[in-house]
């Protein structure tokens, strides 16, 4: 096989933006996001995936407070695991169909993946990954009220939930990964960033209420697996500076420097691209070569450099 690449898939590839977000219509756009992951099976990568769960933690988390005058409510720790195996298996079942489709016998295993954090990483008490639906301002004004919720406007009257989001320090069961990885398995992990968790004073791990940022956790991914590259899928087809101005402008090639320089000059928006950005350039501080930032739709025309933004080291 020849290069090795980890494809992050943003939590909306699966339950996009305004849609209903039914299992049935998960499975539907799952199965059409894997028609992009195969253009990879059919170059030959060695493949790992990682998918955020944003929309689908949050709907659990709201599901939990509706039934808990019946049944406890389970932490949020626990929610992310939950929505790791369902999202697991829905990408795990898509593919394999795929690959028979294709009469392409690879087999496609999910790991349940747990992340170290710090226990007193700053980021638990300052909520700030969106997680659940988007609502207008007088919805999230009740709900702030009403249920205390921590929220904060993602887009013009486009408000959403917030929680904490640890930085990732370390991910169990790396090297297992990492094996059936070069074997030729594709393998599914730290889906929704992994589960944080924390050694106690006994050196027990302990989990924690947070939902780890998925692309962060995809850049710690790739340096285990000594990853070329790293595609990190969301809904936008490349990036741009000036983003929704009347200066935009896309940005397909383009390197570290001028990445960097960007950053500083406050083109990427903190809780939407800002988090893919930092962590590509944690991915290339490494042994990355490239990574590639886009959509479902533009996935071939990425790999072959026409489409997307792939960001490399001067």
């Amino acid at each position: 096989m020849s290069k090795t690449v980890l494809i992050a898939l943003g939590g909306n590839a699966i339950s996009p933006k305004n849609t209903a977000g039914t299992i049935k219509d998960q499975f539907s756009h799952t199965r059409e996001s894997l028609k992009g992951i195969m253009h990879f099976v059919n170059r030959d990568y060695k493949i790992g995936i990682t998918h955020g769960n944003g929309p689908q933690v949050g709907d659990e988390l709201r599901r939990n407070e509706v039934a808990s005058n019946e049944i406890p409510q389970l932490p949020l720790g626990i929610l992310v695991a939950n929505t790791q195996g369902a999202i697991g298996y829905m990408i795990q079942q898509s593919l394999q169909n795929a690959l028979h489709q294709q009469n392409i016998e690879r087999e496609v295993v999910s790991f349940i993946s747990q992340v170290r954090v710090d226990a007193d990483d700053l980021a638990l008490k300052s909520p700030a990954k969106y997680i659940g639906r988007r609502y207008p301002a007088n919805e999230a004004e009740k709900f702030q009220k009403e249920l205390g919720w921590k929220m904060k406007e993602q887009e013009p009257d486009e408000w959403r939930r917030v929680v904490p989001s640890p930085i990732p320090k370390y991910l169990f069961n790396g090297l297992s990964i990492k094996n059936l990885i070069d074997f030729g398995t594709i393998v599914i992990a730290s889906g929704g960033g992994g589960i944080p968790c924390f050694f106690d004073n006994e050196g027990n791990l302990e989990g924690v209420d947070g939902v780890i940022d998925k692309d962060m956790s995809a850049a710690l991914l790739g340096r285990i697996l000594k990853a070329e590259e790293l595609f990190i899928i969301t809904d936008v087809n490349n990036i741009f500076i000036n983003f929704k101005q009347q200066s935009e402008k896309p940005l397909i090639q383009t390197t570290v420097s001028e990445i960097k320089k960007c950053l500083a000059e406050g083109h990427f928006k903190r809780g939407t691209m800002e988090p893919k950005i930092r962590a590509a350039l944690n991915f290339l501080k490494y042994h990355g070569e490239k990574v590639v930032i886009t959509s479902i739709n533009c996935i071939e025309g990425a790999i072959e450099g026409t489409q997307g933004t792939t960001i490399r080291n001067d």
